[in-house]
């Protein structure tokens, strides 16, 4: 047995060693032979853990480059701890160009073909990793005897950084992240048979920026094949950053560092945190936030928007769910005390183009609300105008285009999902918050950070955990704990409600989606 891990299966340094590792009995210790070399897991209970395999080399020495295979090895290397997670701004973190890290949760080495689900994490296309205590695959893998899978990959400006318009030798820069996962997919279908799992029956689910990288998959060309059934969380990508748009970004980028175009070069040996650094720079397009680096269609690996004008025929017909959360924007808004103790009045300046992200007037949207739902107070109306006219958007176009593929015979329709549960923020704010549905897929209710804990969350994870494993398992999400759940159609506009018990609705917050409707999307960072 060796330490090798250090530099073939884990990342190296003292941040990896930081991270929580599980225990390894040397008589006991799961060993896995991967197309690259041998592994040794660790146990956690009856359930085989390998954290931190490598699945591609180090992407530092070949920055905006697509990912490359790693070295074999031959002896076998321990895969005890998380890999380190892509370079990004939360120094909590522990980060390196070197990410190319997925874990595996496996019932069994024992050659039986189960389920496999991969999740992909949120962050935006900006920051996170595979490794939060949320994402732990051991519930999952152990109660619906599936294969669990989480991983990193490259992030903000080292996986979406589009410099193909401004220097040579970069065409697939703007991509490098989505790449990335296709590796990861790959070593999937290569590698996990030898864990317990079906190579022919792999998920995909995802929230957040994750859904929106499976939505972006979905449209990829690389990526035909490498998955079956797909899962999104809060998570859409109607359309990808156009190249222009993308390459105004880069270049206020650029401009944050003070790096002229004719010195592009030196970007191959910066330091990392100073590439880094200069996200900080103000989004030319998206005005308000720090600038925008995410997928580009840019005619090499991304030949289309993922959702506009259709459905990409490469996974039209590929099962899917698409979900929402009631009160998505509580998880953004809700801890600022700025959002509290709203008047009518002080409402207008909280209804920002910024929040919004559609071009309305805030008092025409104050006077809807108040007419058509008097209930609500000025604070739920920040948080259900926000959730309706920004983030719930996406979702309701891609199920739309969904269902007109499906009525044209050419696709089929998704099953689509509204979570009402409420878990609690840390300032004690109750709601359907984005990732509110997060510790309830993964059937982690008791995990750090989640809002969502007792008996009742429980039982709403019973429901969704059970619906996830089973689209993965069958192809059809339906299961005994569920009423009949039909895809959506253009007539009934038919939605899953999930609580601590689960039930069918046609259109539910229909009068709002219909409101915002009359007003154009556009795809924040776009």
């Amino acid at each position: 047995m060796t330490r090798r891990g250090l530099t073939l299966g884990v990342a190296a340094g003292a941040a990896v060693t930081a991270l929580p590792r599980l225990s390894l009995a040397q008589t006991t210790a799961p060993t896995v032979r991967t197309t690259y070399g041998p592994i040794i897991g660790g146990r956690d209970g009856d359930i085989s853990v390998f954290k931190g395999v490598r699945y591609g080399a180090d992407t530092g020495p070949r920055r905006f480059q697509p990912p490359v295979a790693p070295t074999p090895w031959t002896e076998p290397v321990e895969t005890l701890a998380y890999g380190a997670s892509a370079p990004q701004g939360r120094p909590d973190v522990p980060a390196s160009e070197d990410c190319l890290f997925l874990n595996v949760w496996t019932p069994g080495l024992d050659g039986e073909k189960r389920p496999v689900m991969v999740y992909i994490h949120g962050g935006a296309y900006s920051n996170g990793s595979g490794s939060d205590p949320l994402y732990d695959g051991t519930r999952l893998a152990r109660r619906k005897d599936v294969v669990v899978v989480t991983l990193n990959h490259r992030l903000n400006v080292f996986g979406y950084a589009f410099l193909a318009r401004l220097a040579p030798g970069f065409g697939s820069s703007g991509n490098a992240g989505q790449l990335d996962l296709i590796l990861a997919l790959q070593w999937v279908r290569d590698n996990i048979a030898a864990f317990g799992g079906d190579p022919g029956r792999v998920m995909v689910f995802g929230q957040s920026g994750g859904g929106a990288k499976i939505a972006t998959l979905m449209a990829t060309p690389a990526a035909a094949g490498l998955f079956h059934t797909a899962a999104t969380m809060s998570g859409q990508q109607v359309t990808a950053s156009g190249p222009i748009n993308a390459t105004r970004r880069t270049q206020a980028w650029l401009a944050a560092m003070e790096l002229p175009v004719e010195r592009i070069g030196e970007l191959a040996t910066m330091p990392w945190e100073t590439l880094l650094e200069g996200t900080s720079a103000r989004d030319p397009i998206l005005t308000g936030s720090g600038v925008y680096m995410g997928p580009v269609m840019d005619d090499v690996v991304l030949h289309r928007h993922p959702f506009y004008p259709d459905a990409a025929p490469q996974s039209a017909s590929m099962p899917m769910i698409i979900g929402n959360t009631h009160d998505e924007t509580l998880g953004f808004l809700g801890n600022d005390p700025a959002n509290a103790n709203l008047t009518w009045d002080t409402l207008v300046g909280r209804l920002t183009p910024e929040q919004l992200r559609i071009d309305i007037q805030p008092e025409t949207v104050i006077a809807w609300y108040r007419q058509s739902h008097p209930e609500l107070s000025p604070d739920q109306v920040l948080i259900a105008a926000t959730t309706a006219g920004r983030s719930w958007r996406g979702a309701v176009i891609e199920a739309e285009v969904r269902a007109a593929t499906a009525a044209a015979g050419a696709g089929r329709g998704a099953w689509v999902y509204q979570l009402d549960f409420q878990a609690s923020l840390s300032n004690g704010r109750k709601g359907a918050y984005h990732t509110a549905d997060i510790p309830l897929v993964f059937d982690n209710v008791a995990a750090a950070g989640s809002g969502a804990t007792g008996a009742e969350a429980q039982a709403a994870a019973d429901l969704m955990s059970g619906a996830f494993a089973t689209l993965a398992r069958t192809g059809d999400p339906n299961h005994a704990g569920l009423p009949d759940w039909t895809p959506y159609d253009l007539t009934r506009r038919q939605t899953m409600v999930f609580d601590t018990t689960a039930r069918m609705a046609d259109d539910p917050r229909g009068d709002e989606r219909a409101f915002f409707s009359r007003v154009p999307y556009i795809q924040p960072g776009t």
